[in-house]
C-alpha cells in the first residue's frame, strides 16, 4: 500500500506530532494496520470506508506507543462492526450482479 502525504499527515495530527523525522516509520504502521485491518475484515480501500480508516488510525495509535497487544481487545466490537459491514456490502454487490446477469439473460 502506497501511503498519500493526507493520510500521513492525518496520523501526525491525531499523535501529534509535528516534525518530519518520523515519517517513514508512521508510513510502515500505516501500511501494516492497514494490512492488520484487511486481514481481519476483508479488502477495502483506506480513503473509501471511514470505519476502516479509524480503525487503520487506532492501531497505528496503539503500534506507535507499542501497546499493540492492546488494541484487537479494545476495538473488538468496532472490528466485528467493519466486518459484518464489508460482508454485507459485498454480498449486496454480488446479488446485484447476479440479479444484473439474470436480467440480461432473460431478455
Amino acid at each position: 500500500m502506497t501511503v498519500s502525504d493526507a493520510q500521513l499527515k492525518e496520523v501526525k495530527d491525531r499523535l501529534h506530532i509535528t516534525h518530519d523525522s518520523e515519517d517513514e516509520n508512521l508510513k510502515r504502521l500505516i501500511s501494516a494496520s492497514h494490512a492488520a485491518i484487511k486481514g481481519s475484515c476483508g479488502e477495502f480501500e483506506l480513503d473509501a470506508e471511514e470505519l476502516g480508516k479509524e480503525l487503520v488510525y487506532e492501531r497505528v495509535r496503539y503500534a506507535y506507543n507499542d501497546a499493540v497487544e492492546y488494541f484487537e481487545d479494545n476495538f473488538l466490537s468496532q472490528i466485528v462492526a467493519f466486518n459484518f459491514h464489508l460482508y454485507t456490502k459485498a454480498e449486496e454487490a454480488r446479488l446485484l450482479e447476479e440479479e444484473t446477469a439474470t436480467d440480461e439473460g432473460g431478455a
